[in-house]
């Protein structure tokens, strides 16, 4: 096919690469963007014939992860590229063959981590000079496809891999929550990875990133991770999180909403912010101050939290003003950074523990306190029953969850004389007391919120290793 000049394109356009064996990727064509880039991810740099190569993964489809192309392309450059963002990276460059409808001509690829922008691929003013004009206006003036075209034009696909690859971050494979996780996605025909966080290490290098496990083992070819993060390995296991998605991986919770619900102190605060009632709750620095933090929290007994805390751990009930100004001076003498909260007197040592799953509750449980203790806390002795929740608690579990960033949160409310209000949010909520209690299928519905997100179907999950670019 011959190159027609002065073409007239429209401002997105389905491209194809025929040399790299994409028959379709949906471009979007921009003038101010000056270098042309492709969604790639795994990528890997090689020998070969002494030459340099790469080897990278496309994810051609936007919002979809079953159709993957495995592609290699001689390297013909690595240079800083600048981002929309104004952000500077560099990038590996390869030469390819773009086709527009029955228009063809070579262009130069930069490889770029694209999973959340709206497009696969950016068309830049360099592939266009001298070849085509651009309507922005319009949209697919040489062909649009429709998704039973896309399914035709991707049917030669070779299904070599029935389910995802998705690691479990976590640190007990024996725990009944990562034991339940890994059995419920084998269940549903994923290969499931127990991940120990400590065991696992990272390479920072602009080229050829990596996340690799114990042995050198590279995870760069997960699909997805499920992080089930101790407090104490938080800053180490978030770190690794900013790894893997950078990398293009699927997280199951983010390392920023992570974080968030990790730091009792900024949870409140946006708590606050959002309009999502919670216990007072107080925060100083001075000990000159003590005294009127109680007051402020209306005084004594109330509860004294450490920031960084889970499952009722560094969790203390102050029962008199006395008592509440010892343990905070204690707590400030050594330094800990703590909460002040009030003591919701008329919950009786009850909560509820509402499972929040991409924006729904989808199970919910009372925790009743151990005789003598006021914390509900089934890690501490609490009791689990099965209780059928307001519409009010069914929302506010679902926005506290969503105003930390989380997919799934295990949500903790108290019900008190000023209606039911907020008192914690985990990003690691464990399975067994809720699982046991209610008889659902917790994990199985976990598993498949991700293979929602990721696009999956069962049996659908396509990948492809293809040869070499000409």
């Amino acid at each position: 096919m011959e190159v027609v000049e002065h073409v007239i394109i429209g401002g997105e356009e389905w491209c194809a690469f025929p040399g790299l064996h994409i028959p379709a990727i949906k471009a979007r064509v921009d003038s101010g963007a000056k270098t042309s880039t492709i969604h790639a991810s795994n990528i890997h740099k090689f020998n070969k014939k002494g030459e340099k190569w790469v080897s990278f993964e496309v994810y051609p489809i936007q919002e979809t992860r079953r159709i993957i192309i495995r592609c290699k392309a001689k390297i013909i450059d690595y240079r800083n590229i600048k981002s929309s963002s104004g952000i500077s990276e560099k990038r590996y460059v390869i030469q390819s063959t773009l086709k527009i409808g029955n228009y063809q001509w070579s262009i130069e690829l930069t490889l770029a981590n694209r999973d959340s922008m709206g497009f696969r691929m950016l068309l830049g003013r360099e592939a266009m000079e001298n070849r085509v004009f651009v309507d922005p206006a319009n949209s697919f003036l040489l062909g649009d496809y429709s998704a039973e075209k896309i399914s035709e034009l991707y049917q030669h696909v070779k299904d070599i891999r029935s389910g995802l690859r998705i690691g479990v971050l976590a640190s007990n494979p024996d725990l009944y929550s990562n034991k339940r996780i890994i059995e419920a996605g084998e269940e549903r025909g994923h290969e499931m990875i127990f991940l120990n966080v400590q065991q696992c290490y990272m390479k920072l290098d602009a080229p050829n990133p990596e996340v690799r496990y114990r042995g050198g083992r590279s995870l760069n070819n997960l699909d997805v991770v499920i992080p089930r993060l101790r407090p104490n390995l938080t800053f180490y296991g978030c770190a690794l999180m900013r790894q893997f998605d950078s990398l293009g991986i699927f997280c199951a919770n983010s390392w920023e909403a992570i974080s968030r619900s990790r730091d009792k102190l900024f949870a409140s605060q946006l708590f606050s912010q959002n309009g999502i009632q919670i216990p007072i709750t107080g925060f100083a620095k001075s000990t000159l101050d003590t005294s009127d933090l109680i007051n402020m929290v209306n005084g004594a007994p109330l509860i004294i939290k450490l920031l960084e805390g889970t499952q009722g751990k560094g969790v203390v009930l102050a029962e008199n003003a006395k008592a509440a100004e010892s343990v905070i001076n204690a707590f400030k003498s050594l330094n800990a950074n703590i909460l002040v909260q009030e003591f919701i007197k008329e919950a009786a040592g009850k909560d509820i523990r509402c499972f929040v799953i991409d924006g729904k509750v989808v199970a919910s449980i009372q925790r009743e306190a151990a005789k003598g203790e006021f914390r509900s806390n089934l890690h501490q002795g609490g009791t689990a029953t099965v209780i059928k929740i307001t519409t009010e608690e069914k929302k506010l579990a679902v926005k506290a969850a969503k105003v930390l960033g989380l997919q799934i949160a295990g949500v903790d409310i108290i019900r008190s004389n000023k209606g039911p209000l907020v008192l914690e949010v985990n990003s690691s909520p464990g399975l067994e007391g809720i699982e046991l209690a209610t008889g659902k299928d917790i994990a199985g519905m976990m598993i498949a919120a991700i293979e929602k997100q990721l696009g999956w179907q069962q049996n659908l999950e396509i990948k492809a290793s293809v040869l070499e670019t000409e």
